[in-house]
């Protein structure tokens, strides 16, 4: 057996154990070893490969951003600043036909330049927001579905755990990804504001029929309450795009921000503070061990052939560039409907860089691509992960499952308009980066 039909094999198995439901890292890891195993042909050598692949991906400095933009989003979300920002965001939009929801919108997009994580927005604003659309008079469906739209603007506005993820599988710079985030960030954004007025207008059966307008907030109160969200986004994004400090640099400088404002509104207490760092060993624990297994699955596959071999099928097959996007962001939201992003990146990215860098793909734009393709899995069945966490943090059973998925499904129809726009017109996505 070649080791090509063997990285085939490999390749199938860890699809059908993730199916079976099989943890990710976990498949990934066994079928590499297993593969390369079958390549080598010796069980100690695989393991050393493993082991060589596992201190690779764990020593490399940029490794460093994750827990650091894990802990400032953590504190961030501890601290009430997310209240704070649909608070001002409500200001700003409140006399706007589904004002509320684009206040929402506004608030998620703040949140998102301070967090990057989307499932702390869908979990923040699910508390916040939903119970103030319903109140007003927005429909269930409706409020539940802006709250599951507007959360994946974490992954896409900078900082981004996905983007960060990405610039650590594909070694591309991680402030590169961050400045080409910003373009098709804030697309996504205005798209949603202006889909939300534009269906308060034409289908008020679905939203509902709000109730007048929020109260106004006296300008001091909105000063007192934007100045710290603000002040800590010109100090984390500022510094990076200023050159005063390297990513890693502006999540510690950042997550020190965060603790100074949240101890200095006294909104952070002790058991607070330990929570933060309890909830941010998990996701740094989790984000780590799926790192070493895509690094481990990376070795098997640059082993047997398979990327090159796939390379080959491209070129010989003359898909051309258009039919191999079309066909990659086809298999990425197919992906998207029974894995977790982070695993479709995991799996896919390895596969695929091969076959794009003889294209002369920029690297930079491709991973916007590939983020906004997963983000649009995050909101579709039956394994939409911001629905999940909605309905979990929900303390209302007669808002189901099914009524978050159609109320989320069209801001995935605006997600998809947005895909393509920045695949038709990359500028949007890399006009900003400096040198492309």
């Amino acid at each position: 057996m070649t080791p090509f039909e063997i990285g085939l094999i490999a390749l199938a198995a860890m699809f059908v154990t993730v199916l079976a439901g099989l943890f990710v890292p976990i498949a990934l890891m066994v079928c590499s070893f297993v593969g390369v195993w079958a390549i080598k042909g010796s069980p100690l050598l695989a393991s050393k490969l493993m082991a060589l692949a596992a201190n690779d991906a764990i020593s490399s400095y940029f490794f460093g951003v994750v827990p650091l933009f894990v802990l400032m989003g953590f504190i961030v979300a501890e601290a009430g600043l997310g209240r704070d920002a649909f608070d001002v965001a409500n200001a700003m939009f409140r006399r706007l036909r589904g004002g509320l929801g684009v206040g929402t919108v506004g608030a998620n997009a703040i949140f998102a330049a301070i967090t990057g994580i989307s499932i702390a927005s869908a979990a923040v604003f699910t508390k916040i927001a939903v119970p103030q659309m319903i109140r007003h008079g927005y429909t269930p469906r409706f409020a539940v579905g802006v709250v599951a739209g507007s959360s994946v603007l974490g992954m896409m506005i900078p900082p981004s755990l996905l983007l960060i993820l990405y610039g650590i599988l594909t070694e591309q710079s991680i402030g590169d990804l961050f400045i080409a985030g910003i373009g098709p960030g804030l697309l996504l954004a205005v798209f949603f504001a202006a889909g939300i007025v534009l269906m308060a207008i034409f289908t008020p059966g679905f939203v509902g029929r709000p109730e007048g307008a929020p109260e106004a907030l006296p300008p001091r109160v909105l000063l007192a309450k934007g100045l710290p969200i603000a002040s800590l986004i010109v100090l984390v994004l500022g510094g990076i795009y200023g050159g005063l400090f390297t990513p890693v640099e502006a999540g510690a400088v950042g997550a020190i921000g965060a603790l100074l404002i949240g101890f200095a509104l006294r909104r952070l207490t002790l058991a607070g503070l330990w929570r933060v760092l309890v909830e941010t060993g998990l996701v740094t624990a989790t984000v780590c061990f799926l790192i070493i297994a895509a690094q481990m699955y990376s070795r098997m596959l640059a082993l047997s052939g398979v990327p090159a071999g796939l390379g080959a099928w491209a070129a010989g097959a003359d898909l051309g560039f258009w039919g191999l996007m079309i066909l990659y962001v086809l298999i990425v939201i197919a992906l998207g409907m029974i894995l977790d992003s982070s695993s479709i990146m995991l799996i896919l990215v390895p596969l695929m860089l091969p076959v794009v860098v003889p294209m002369g793909v920029d690297l930079v734009w491709f991973g916007i691509v590939t983020v906004l393709a997963v983000e649009i899995g995050l909101l579709t069945p039956p394994f939409g992960i911001s629905v999940y966490v909605i309905k979990a943090t929900l303390d209302d059973p007669t808002i189901t499952l099914a009524d978050i998925f159609k109320g989320a499904a069209p801001f995935a129809l605006i997600m998809l308009a947005v895909l393509a726009l920045v695949i038709v017109f990359p500028v949007i996505a890399i006009g900003l980066v400096p040198g492309r």
